[in-house]
């Protein structure tokens, strides 16, 4: 409401700036009218500029469609095993900072321009999941579309619409299983202020990732390149460490992942250990921004996959 007040807001000093402009129109002294003219005129740009971006921004935040789809959840001890697995390894990084899914700080605080709020939500039964079908969650995993229909816009920039159907089912059972703990967060969760939506509608910010509405399944667990690879698209590892896994880019959005080659020199004990102590093989501890305590969680098996993946994906020695 208040960004659509603050668009109101900058149509009507566009439309009192044309009005100004009409006056000063009128001034006889030449001089006077010129400079009148031409510093009216050029704030008449700016804020009409300024209210045709953010009314884009208004309608990407909003027309974020998706179909829901329906699945049938069995809450069974295998799927809330595996759905807890998922969680532990990816969920948790952003929403377990204050409390086992109970919500996460502002990731407002991580980014350098002031652009608006975004608080992962707590997907406890404390939270608004509790009133939730299993439809609207697939779906908020698969294509980061809340309830109401409101776009989750940070996790749309994560890789959660890889995870198989298989495994969104297992972590809808998982969630379906916890107790209600900590409080509930704020509805939406990720808001845009009037910069951030100019922002957005002038391209600026990233639209996050396209709709699906094609099943996706995993190879079967196991510790395999192809799990490997699996396991390494929906932990979204390309987002900081690039599409070639070979170092992130200057300017993304992103941490700058460093090249992943250097993997190619490690043991597989070497891989297993960084992941689970945070320290590498030269005895350097990993950056604060990557999340080797929820990858950490993953089994043998899972790092196993995600080791013989990256050796054998990126060329060279």
């Amino acid at each position: 409401m208040q960004n659509l007040i603050g668009l109101v807001l900058l149509i009507v000093a566009s439309l009192l700036l044309i009005w100004l402009l009409t006056m000063v129109a009128k001034v006889r002294r030449r001089s006077l009218r010129w400079i009148g003219a031409v510093v009216l005129g050029v704030l008449l740009v700016m804020t009409s500029l300024l209210s045709g971006a953010v009314a884009a921004g208004l309608i990407k935040q909003h027309g974020r469609g998706a179909h829901l789809p329906v699945p049938a959840v069995e809450i069974d001890a295998g799927q809330v095993a595996r759905g807890k697995a998922v969680s532990d390894s990816f969920c948790a990084d952003c929403h377990s900072r204050t409390g086992t899914l109970t919500g996460g700080k502002d990731f407002a605080e991580e980014i350098p321009v002031p652009i608006g709020s975004f608080i992962p939500s707590n997907l406890t039964p404390a939270g608004s999941l509790a009133q939730w079908s299993d439809g609207e969650i697939f779906r908020a995993i698969r294509n980061s579309v809340g309830a109401n229909g409101n776009w989750l816009t940070i996790m749309s920039y994560t890789s959660a619409n890889m995870l198989s159907d298989g495994d969104i089912k297992a972590v809808i059972a998982y969630l379906r299983s916890l107790s209600p703990a900590g409080d509930r967060t704020p509805d939406p969760p990720d808001r845009l202020n009037l910069l951030g939506l100019a922002m957005l509608g002038a391209d600026l910010l990233p639209a996050g990732k396209p709709i699906s509405t094609t099943s996706i399944t995993s190879p079967p667990p196991g510790a395999t390149p192809e799990y490997g690879a699996y396991l390494v698209s929906y932990l979204d590892c390309r987002g900081c460490h690039g599409q070639e896994l070979t170092g992130g880019v200057p300017g993304q959005m992103t941490p700058l992942g460093p090249d992943l080659t250097v993997m190619k020199s490690w043991s597989l004990h070497d891989f297993i250990s960084t992941m689970r102590t945070g320290i590498n093989p030269n005895g350097y501890g990993l950056s604060r921004q990557m999340p080797w305590r929820s990858i950490g969680c993953l089994g043998d098996d899972e790092l196993t996959a995600m080791y013989e993946y990256v050796t054998n994906a990126i060329p060279g020695k």
